[in-house]
Protein backbone atom coordinates (compact mmCIF):
# COMPACT_ATOMS: atom_id res chain seq x y z
CA UNK A 1 0.00 0.00 0.00
CA UNK A 2 1.36 3.44 -0.90
CA UNK A 3 1.55 6.34 1.51
CA UNK A 4 -1.57 7.81 -0.04
CA UNK A 5 -3.51 4.63 0.63
CA UNK A 6 -3.88 3.66 -3.03
CA UNK A 7 -2.72 0.30 -4.28
CA UNK A 8 -0.28 0.24 -7.24
CA UNK A 9 -3.03 -1.33 -9.34
CA UNK A 10 -5.45 1.49 -8.55
CA UNK A 11 -2.77 4.11 -9.08
CA UNK A 12 -2.07 2.73 -12.55
CA UNK A 13 -5.71 2.06 -13.47
CA UNK A 14 -6.16 3.65 -16.94
CA UNK A 15 -9.89 4.15 -16.32
CA UNK A 16 -9.05 6.37 -13.33
CA UNK A 17 -5.67 7.97 -14.10
CA UNK A 18 -5.55 8.36 -17.89
CA UNK A 19 -9.04 8.27 -19.37
CA UNK A 20 -10.20 11.44 -17.53
CA UNK A 21 -7.35 13.42 -19.10
CA UNK A 22 -8.30 12.12 -22.55
CA UNK A 23 -11.92 13.10 -21.90
CA UNK A 24 -10.93 16.57 -20.73
CA UNK A 25 -8.73 17.02 -23.81
CA UNK A 26 -11.86 16.69 -25.94
CA UNK A 27 -13.86 18.86 -23.54
CA UNK A 28 -11.54 21.85 -23.86
CA UNK A 29 -10.85 21.31 -27.56
CA UNK A 30 -14.56 21.26 -28.35
CA UNK A 31 -15.33 24.13 -25.98
CA UNK A 32 -12.86 26.19 -28.01
CA UNK A 33 -14.47 25.95 -31.43
CA UNK A 34 -18.11 25.31 -30.47
CA UNK A 35 -18.08 28.45 -28.33
CA UNK A 36 -17.41 30.37 -31.54
CA UNK A 37 -20.25 28.52 -33.30
CA UNK A 38 -22.67 29.02 -30.40
CA UNK A 39 -21.86 32.73 -30.26
CA UNK A 40 -22.29 33.10 -34.03
CA UNK A 41 -25.19 35.59 -33.84
CA UNK A 42 -23.20 37.89 -31.55
CA UNK A 43 -20.01 37.56 -33.61
CA UNK A 44 -21.69 38.06 -36.98
CA UNK A 45 -23.60 41.05 -35.64
CA UNK A 46 -20.52 42.79 -34.26
CA UNK A 47 -18.30 42.03 -37.27
CA UNK A 48 -21.12 42.56 -39.82
CA UNK A 49 -20.75 39.11 -41.42
CA UNK A 50 -23.23 37.09 -43.45
CA UNK A 51 -24.08 33.48 -42.58
CA UNK A 52 -22.07 32.30 -45.58
CA UNK A 53 -19.04 34.35 -44.51
CA UNK A 54 -19.28 33.02 -40.97
CA UNK A 55 -19.19 29.56 -42.55
CA UNK A 56 -15.61 30.34 -43.58
CA UNK A 57 -14.70 30.34 -39.86
CA UNK A 58 -15.76 26.71 -39.69
CA UNK A 59 -14.06 25.92 -42.99
CA UNK A 60 -10.80 27.51 -41.80
CA UNK A 61 -10.92 25.39 -38.64
CA UNK A 62 -11.52 22.12 -40.45
CA UNK A 63 -9.13 23.01 -43.26
CA UNK A 64 -6.36 23.45 -40.69
CA UNK A 65 -7.27 20.11 -39.14
CA UNK A 66 -7.10 18.46 -42.56
CA UNK A 67 -3.57 19.84 -43.06
CA UNK A 68 -2.41 18.91 -39.57
CA UNK A 69 -3.95 15.48 -39.06
CA UNK A 70 -1.50 13.26 -40.97
CA UNK A 71 1.62 14.85 -39.44
CA UNK A 72 -0.14 14.63 -36.06
CA UNK A 73 -0.67 10.89 -36.48
CA UNK A 74 2.95 10.30 -37.43
CA UNK A 75 4.18 12.39 -34.50
CA UNK A 76 1.96 10.45 -32.09
CA UNK A 77 3.28 7.08 -33.34
CA UNK A 78 6.87 8.29 -33.06
CA UNK A 79 6.94 10.40 -29.86
CA UNK A 80 3.97 9.27 -27.80
CA UNK A 81 0.53 10.27 -26.62
CA UNK A 82 1.51 12.68 -23.84
CA UNK A 83 3.94 14.69 -25.97
CA UNK A 84 1.36 15.04 -28.75
CA UNK A 85 -1.34 16.23 -26.34
CA UNK A 86 0.87 18.89 -24.75
CA UNK A 87 1.62 20.32 -28.20
CA UNK A 88 -2.11 20.22 -29.00
CA UNK A 89 -3.06 22.19 -25.90
CA UNK A 90 -0.36 24.81 -26.44
CA UNK A 91 -1.66 25.54 -29.95
CA UNK A 92 -5.30 25.60 -28.83
CA UNK A 93 -4.49 28.10 -26.09
CA UNK A 94 -2.88 30.37 -28.67
CA UNK A 95 -5.95 30.10 -30.91
CA UNK A 96 -8.33 30.99 -28.07
CA UNK A 97 -6.22 33.97 -27.05
CA UNK A 98 -5.93 35.27 -30.61
CA UNK A 99 -9.71 35.27 -31.06
CA UNK A 100 -10.09 36.87 -27.61
CA UNK A 101 -7.99 39.81 -28.87
CA UNK A 102 -9.14 39.70 -32.51
CA UNK A 103 -10.06 43.14 -33.91
CA UNK A 104 -11.81 41.80 -37.00
CA UNK A 105 -12.50 39.03 -39.52
CA UNK A 106 -8.91 38.28 -40.60
CA UNK A 107 -7.66 37.77 -37.04
CA UNK A 108 -10.61 35.49 -36.29
CA UNK A 109 -9.74 33.34 -39.31
CA UNK A 110 -6.13 33.10 -38.12
CA UNK A 111 -7.37 32.04 -34.68
CA UNK A 112 -9.60 29.35 -36.16
CA UNK A 113 -6.64 27.98 -38.13
CA UNK A 114 -4.55 27.80 -34.96
CA UNK A 115 -7.39 26.07 -33.07
CA UNK A 116 -7.73 23.55 -35.89
CA UNK A 117 -4.01 22.75 -36.03
CA UNK A 118 -4.01 22.20 -32.28
CA UNK A 119 -7.05 19.97 -32.17
CA UNK A 120 -5.73 17.94 -35.10
CA UNK A 121 -3.22 16.48 -32.62
CA UNK A 122 -5.96 15.39 -30.20
CA UNK A 123 -7.83 12.70 -32.12
CA UNK A 124 -4.79 10.58 -33.19
CA UNK A 125 -3.24 10.78 -29.73
CA UNK A 126 -6.37 10.06 -27.69
CA UNK A 127 -7.47 7.27 -30.06
CA UNK A 128 -4.04 5.64 -29.78
CA UNK A 129 -4.34 5.96 -26.01
CA UNK A 130 -7.55 3.92 -26.10
CA UNK A 131 -5.92 1.32 -28.36
CA UNK A 132 -2.86 0.92 -26.10
CA UNK A 133 -4.46 1.16 -22.68
CA UNK A 134 -7.77 -0.74 -23.00
CA UNK A 135 -8.66 -4.31 -24.09
CA UNK A 136 -10.46 -4.85 -27.39
CA UNK A 137 -13.61 -6.21 -25.72
CA UNK A 138 -14.06 -2.90 -23.86
CA UNK A 139 -12.52 -0.58 -26.43
CA UNK A 140 -15.87 0.68 -27.70
CA UNK A 141 -16.87 1.73 -24.19
CA UNK A 142 -13.52 3.43 -23.60
CA UNK A 143 -13.78 5.21 -26.95
CA UNK A 144 -17.33 6.29 -26.17
CA UNK A 145 -16.31 7.65 -22.77
CA UNK A 146 -13.33 9.45 -24.32
CA UNK A 147 -15.51 10.99 -26.99
CA UNK A 148 -18.15 12.09 -24.49
CA UNK A 149 -15.78 14.97 -23.85
CA UNK A 150 -16.89 16.41 -27.19
CA UNK A 151 -20.56 16.97 -26.24
CA UNK A 152 -19.61 17.98 -22.69
CA UNK A 153 -17.46 20.68 -24.22
CA UNK A 154 -20.39 21.51 -26.48
CA UNK A 155 -22.75 21.90 -23.51
CA UNK A 156 -20.30 24.30 -21.88
CA UNK A 157 -19.98 26.14 -25.19
CA UNK A 158 -23.77 26.37 -25.41
CA UNK A 159 -23.63 28.13 -22.07
CA UNK A 160 -21.26 30.63 -23.63
CA UNK A 161 -23.79 31.03 -26.44
CA UNK A 162 -26.46 32.01 -23.93
CA UNK A 163 -24.07 34.22 -21.91
CA UNK A 164 -23.03 36.08 -25.07
CA UNK A 165 -26.18 38.16 -24.74
CA UNK A 166 -24.87 39.52 -21.40
CA UNK A 167 -21.07 39.12 -21.55
CA UNK A 168 -18.88 40.12 -24.50
CA UNK A 169 -17.93 37.09 -26.59
CA UNK A 170 -14.21 37.89 -26.50
CA UNK A 171 -14.26 38.01 -22.70
CA UNK A 172 -15.76 34.53 -22.68
CA UNK A 173 -12.90 33.29 -24.88
CA UNK A 174 -10.38 34.28 -22.18
CA UNK A 175 -12.08 31.80 -19.86
CA UNK A 176 -11.88 29.14 -22.57
CA UNK A 177 -8.14 29.74 -22.92
CA UNK A 178 -7.66 29.32 -19.14
CA UNK A 179 -9.44 25.94 -19.12
CA UNK A 180 -7.37 24.67 -22.06
CA UNK A 181 -4.17 25.71 -20.28
CA UNK A 182 -5.21 23.90 -17.09
CA UNK A 183 -5.81 20.57 -18.86
CA UNK A 184 -2.61 21.00 -20.86
CA UNK A 185 -0.74 20.98 -17.57
CA UNK A 186 -2.42 17.68 -16.63
CA UNK A 187 -1.23 16.15 -19.91
CA UNK A 188 2.37 16.27 -18.67
CA UNK A 189 1.47 13.37 -16.35
CA UNK A 190 0.98 11.16 -19.43
CA UNK A 191 4.63 11.36 -20.45
CA UNK A 192 5.53 8.34 -18.31
CA UNK A 193 3.07 6.18 -20.27
CA UNK A 194 4.53 7.06 -23.68
CA UNK A 195 6.13 4.04 -25.33
CA UNK A 196 9.49 5.08 -26.62
CA UNK A 197 10.32 3.60 -30.01
CA UNK A 198 13.81 2.00 -29.83
CA UNK A 199 16.36 3.67 -32.12
CA UNK A 200 16.68 0.61 -34.36
CA UNK A 201 12.90 0.53 -34.94
CA UNK A 202 12.38 4.24 -35.51
CA UNK A 203 10.98 5.23 -38.87
CA UNK A 204 10.36 8.58 -40.43
CA UNK A 205 6.73 9.43 -39.54
CA UNK A 206 6.10 9.78 -43.27
CA UNK A 207 6.86 6.07 -43.74
CA UNK A 208 3.93 5.05 -41.53
CA UNK A 209 1.70 7.60 -43.20
CA UNK A 210 2.65 6.27 -46.63
CA UNK A 211 1.84 2.71 -45.60
CA UNK A 212 -1.63 3.74 -44.44
CA UNK A 213 -2.32 5.88 -47.52
CA UNK A 214 -1.56 2.93 -49.82
CA UNK A 215 -4.28 0.86 -48.13
CA UNK A 216 -7.15 1.25 -50.62
CA UNK A 217 -9.81 -0.05 -48.28
CA UNK A 218 -8.79 2.43 -45.58
CA UNK A 219 -8.72 5.21 -48.17
CA UNK A 220 -12.37 4.44 -48.95
CA UNK A 221 -13.12 4.70 -45.25
CA UNK A 222 -11.36 8.06 -45.10
CA UNK A 223 -13.44 9.42 -47.99
CA UNK A 224 -16.77 8.27 -46.56
CA UNK A 225 -15.78 9.59 -43.12
CA UNK A 226 -15.49 13.03 -44.70
CA UNK A 227 -18.96 12.72 -46.15
CA UNK A 228 -20.46 11.74 -42.82
CA UNK A 229 -18.65 14.61 -41.10
CA UNK A 230 -20.15 17.10 -43.55
CA UNK A 231 -23.51 16.36 -42.00
CA UNK A 232 -22.19 16.76 -38.46
CA UNK A 233 -20.28 19.95 -39.24
CA UNK A 234 -23.21 21.61 -40.97
CA UNK A 235 -25.56 20.60 -38.17
CA UNK A 236 -23.46 22.27 -35.48
CA UNK A 237 -22.08 25.06 -37.68
CA UNK A 238 -25.45 26.43 -38.78
CA UNK A 239 -27.80 25.32 -35.99
CA UNK A 240 -27.89 28.58 -34.01
CA UNK A 241 -28.12 30.76 -37.12
CA UNK A 242 -30.89 28.53 -38.53
CA UNK A 243 -32.89 28.75 -35.32
CA UNK A 244 -32.54 32.52 -34.93
CA UNK A 245 -33.03 33.42 -38.61
CA UNK A 246 -35.40 30.77 -40.00
CA UNK A 247 -37.27 29.55 -36.91
CA UNK A 248 -37.18 33.00 -35.24
CA UNK A 249 -35.87 31.70 -31.91
CA UNK A 250 -34.07 34.00 -29.46
CA UNK A 251 -30.31 33.83 -28.89
CA UNK A 252 -30.76 32.17 -25.45
CA UNK A 253 -33.15 29.61 -26.98
CA UNK A 254 -30.64 28.90 -29.76
CA UNK A 255 -28.00 28.38 -27.07
CA UNK A 256 -30.37 26.03 -25.26
CA UNK A 257 -30.87 24.03 -28.48
CA UNK A 258 -27.12 23.69 -28.90
CA UNK A 259 -26.92 22.44 -25.33
CA UNK A 260 -29.78 20.00 -25.98
CA UNK A 261 -27.96 18.54 -28.97
CA UNK A 262 -24.72 18.22 -27.04
CA UNK A 263 -26.42 16.65 -24.00
CA UNK A 264 -28.17 14.09 -26.20
CA UNK A 265 -24.82 13.39 -27.87
CA UNK A 266 -23.05 12.93 -24.51
CA UNK A 267 -25.48 10.19 -23.52
CA UNK A 268 -25.60 8.59 -26.96
CA UNK A 269 -21.83 8.41 -27.44
CA UNK A 270 -21.38 6.26 -24.36
CA UNK A 271 -24.39 4.14 -25.32
CA UNK A 272 -23.25 3.60 -28.91
CA UNK A 273 -19.76 2.68 -27.67
CA UNK A 274 -21.17 0.01 -25.38
CA UNK A 275 -23.52 -1.30 -28.09
CA UNK A 276 -20.68 -1.49 -30.62
CA UNK A 277 -18.73 -3.83 -28.31
CA UNK A 278 -21.55 -6.40 -28.28
CA UNK A 279 -24.00 -5.92 -31.16
CA UNK A 280 -24.04 -7.13 -34.78
CA UNK A 281 -21.46 -9.84 -34.19
CA UNK A 282 -18.76 -7.31 -33.41
CA UNK A 283 -19.28 -5.38 -36.67
CA UNK A 284 -19.14 -1.72 -35.77
CA UNK A 285 -19.71 -0.82 -39.44
CA UNK A 286 -23.33 -2.01 -39.30
CA UNK A 287 -24.13 0.10 -36.26
CA UNK A 288 -22.52 3.17 -37.84
CA UNK A 289 -24.61 2.68 -40.98
CA UNK A 290 -27.84 2.62 -38.97
CA UNK A 291 -26.88 5.70 -36.94
CA UNK A 292 -25.89 7.76 -39.97
CA UNK A 293 -28.76 6.52 -42.11
CA UNK A 294 -31.26 7.91 -39.58
CA UNK A 295 -29.13 11.05 -39.38
CA UNK A 296 -29.49 11.63 -43.14
CA UNK A 297 -33.27 11.42 -42.73
CA UNK A 298 -33.18 13.87 -39.81
CA UNK A 299 -31.10 16.38 -41.78
CA UNK A 300 -33.61 16.22 -44.63
CA UNK A 301 -36.48 16.83 -42.21
CA UNK A 302 -34.75 19.96 -40.89
CA UNK A 303 -35.81 21.57 -44.18
CA UNK A 304 -39.42 21.37 -42.92
CA UNK A 305 -38.71 22.59 -39.37
CA UNK A 306 -39.59 26.31 -39.87
CA UNK A 307 -43.11 25.40 -40.94
CA UNK A 308 -43.55 23.24 -37.83
CA UNK A 309 -42.21 25.86 -35.44
CA UNK A 310 -39.73 25.83 -32.60
CA UNK A 311 -40.86 22.58 -30.94
CA UNK A 312 -40.45 20.61 -34.18
CA UNK A 313 -36.98 22.10 -34.59
CA UNK A 314 -36.06 21.12 -31.03
CA UNK A 315 -37.25 17.53 -31.51
CA UNK A 316 -35.19 17.21 -34.69
CA UNK A 317 -32.24 18.82 -32.92
CA UNK A 318 -32.39 16.19 -30.17
CA UNK A 319 -32.69 13.39 -32.75
CA UNK A 320 -29.67 14.64 -34.66
CA UNK A 321 -27.80 14.96 -31.36
CA UNK A 322 -28.32 11.22 -30.85
CA UNK A 323 -27.31 10.34 -34.43
CA UNK A 324 -25.12 12.62 -36.55
CA UNK A 325 -23.54 14.19 -33.46
CA UNK A 326 -22.76 10.83 -31.83
CA UNK A 327 -21.32 8.36 -34.34
CA UNK A 328 -17.69 9.46 -33.87
CA UNK A 329 -16.68 6.99 -31.09
CA UNK A 330 -17.77 4.00 -33.16
CA UNK A 331 -16.17 5.47 -36.28
CA UNK A 332 -12.85 6.04 -34.50
CA UNK A 333 -12.91 2.50 -33.10
CA UNK A 334 -13.28 1.24 -36.67
CA UNK A 335 -10.31 3.36 -37.72
CA UNK A 336 -7.89 2.15 -35.01
CA UNK A 337 -8.92 -1.47 -35.62
CA UNK A 338 -8.63 -1.26 -39.41
CA UNK A 339 -4.80 -1.34 -39.45
CA UNK A 340 -1.92 -2.91 -37.55
CA UNK A 341 -1.60 -1.47 -34.02
CA UNK A 342 1.78 0.14 -34.77
CA UNK A 343 0.04 2.28 -37.40
CA UNK A 344 -2.90 3.36 -35.24
CA UNK A 345 -1.89 7.00 -34.84
CA UNK A 346 -1.09 7.41 -38.51
CA UNK A 347 -4.35 5.70 -39.48
CA UNK A 348 -6.44 7.99 -37.31
CA UNK A 349 -4.45 10.95 -38.61
CA UNK A 350 -5.12 9.98 -42.23
CA UNK A 351 -8.76 9.31 -41.45
CA UNK A 352 -9.02 12.73 -39.84
CA UNK A 353 -7.79 14.29 -43.08
CA UNK A 354 -10.92 12.99 -44.77
CA UNK A 355 -13.07 13.98 -41.79
CA UNK A 356 -11.72 17.52 -41.76
CA UNK A 357 -11.85 17.96 -45.53
CA UNK A 358 -15.52 17.09 -45.12
CA UNK A 359 -15.71 19.65 -42.32
CA UNK A 360 -14.06 22.22 -44.59
CA UNK A 361 -16.28 21.57 -47.61
CA UNK A 362 -19.54 21.11 -45.71
CA UNK A 363 -20.06 24.77 -44.70
CA UNK A 364 -18.95 25.88 -48.17
CA UNK A 365 -21.63 23.70 -49.81
CA UNK A 366 -24.21 24.76 -47.22
CA UNK A 367 -23.38 28.44 -47.75
CA UNK A 368 -23.47 28.06 -51.53
CA UNK A 369 -26.88 26.41 -51.30
CA UNK A 370 -28.08 29.29 -49.09
CA UNK A 371 -26.88 31.87 -51.60
CA UNK A 372 -28.29 29.98 -54.60
CA UNK A 373 -31.76 29.76 -53.07
CA UNK A 374 -32.01 33.22 -51.57
CA UNK A 375 -31.06 32.34 -48.02
CA UNK A 376 -33.42 29.36 -47.76
CA UNK A 377 -31.91 27.03 -45.16
CA UNK A 378 -33.90 24.10 -46.57
CA UNK A 379 -31.45 23.90 -49.48
CA UNK A 380 -28.49 23.61 -47.12
CA UNK A 381 -30.11 20.88 -45.04
CA UNK A 382 -31.07 18.84 -48.13
CA UNK A 383 -27.52 19.05 -49.52
CA UNK A 384 -26.19 17.90 -46.13
CA UNK A 385 -28.63 14.98 -46.06
CA UNK A 386 -27.66 13.88 -49.58
CA UNK A 387 -23.92 13.86 -48.87
CA UNK A 388 -24.42 12.01 -45.57
CA UNK A 389 -26.58 9.42 -47.33
CA UNK A 390 -23.87 8.86 -49.94
CA UNK A 391 -21.36 8.25 -47.17
CA UNK A 392 -23.64 5.57 -45.73
CA UNK A 393 -23.87 3.88 -49.15
CA UNK A 394 -20.06 3.68 -49.37
CA UNK A 395 -19.86 2.34 -45.82
CA UNK A 396 -22.36 -0.43 -46.50
CA UNK A 397 -21.41 -1.51 -50.01
CA UNK A 398 -17.71 -0.64 -50.52
CA UNK A 399 -15.78 -0.56 -47.23
CA UNK A 400 -14.74 -3.86 -45.63
CA UNK A 401 -14.24 -3.95 -41.85
CA UNK A 402 -11.22 -5.65 -40.28
CA UNK A 403 -11.70 -8.19 -37.49
CA UNK A 404 -11.13 -6.81 -34.01
CA UNK A 405 -7.76 -7.52 -32.52
CA UNK A 406 -6.28 -8.68 -35.82
CA UNK A 407 -2.60 -7.91 -35.85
Amino acid sequence: MSASGATPEAADNPWVRRLPILILSHVVGTLNVVSVMAMAPAITGELDLSAALFGTFVSAYYGAQAVGSMPAGGITDRFGIGHALVIAHAMMVVGALVIAFAPGYAACIAAMVCMGLGYSMSNPSTARGVLEWFPSERRGLAMGLKQVGVPIGGVLAAGNGALAEFVHWQTLMFGVAALIFANGCLCFSLFKFDRQVPPEARRNPLANIGEVVRDRNFSVYTVLSGMLNMGQTNFFGFLTLFLTEAVRASQPMAGFAMGLAQTASALARVGWGMVSDKAFGGRRRVLTAWICGFAALGLALMALAPAGGLWVALVLTAGLGVTIASFAPVAQAIAVEAVEPRLAGSAVGFNMVGVHIGGFLGPVLFGAALDAYGGDYAAGWLVSAAVTGLGVVLLVFVFRERDRGQG
